[in-house]
């Protein structure tokens, strides 16, 4: 469980700056995720349209915010 995502989000970040993966390393540590997810019974979904409805909102209420301007004073 995340528990600092801010630490998180900064540990990701300086890990991709110090780190350059090939096309073919991305692909293996790509393909060795959807192994595990296979594994886990993750993938296939059983039923994808499942929740459908949620995601659909979701996906409303975040385009729906509007894009914070550069002048914007409280994003700093």
């Amino acid at each position: 469980m995340i528990r600092n995502s801010k630490l998180l989000k900064e540990f990701e970040d300086e890990f991709v700056a110090k780190e350059s993966l090939s096309i073919e390393q991305k692909f293996k540590i790509l393909n060795a995720m959807l192994e595990e997810a296979k594994a886990l019974g993750i993938i296939p979904l059983k039923d994808p349209l499942e929740d459908i409805e949620v995601d659909i909102k979701i996906a409303r209420f975040i385009n729906a915010i509007p894009e914070p301007s550069e002048t914007d004073s409280t994003t700093a």
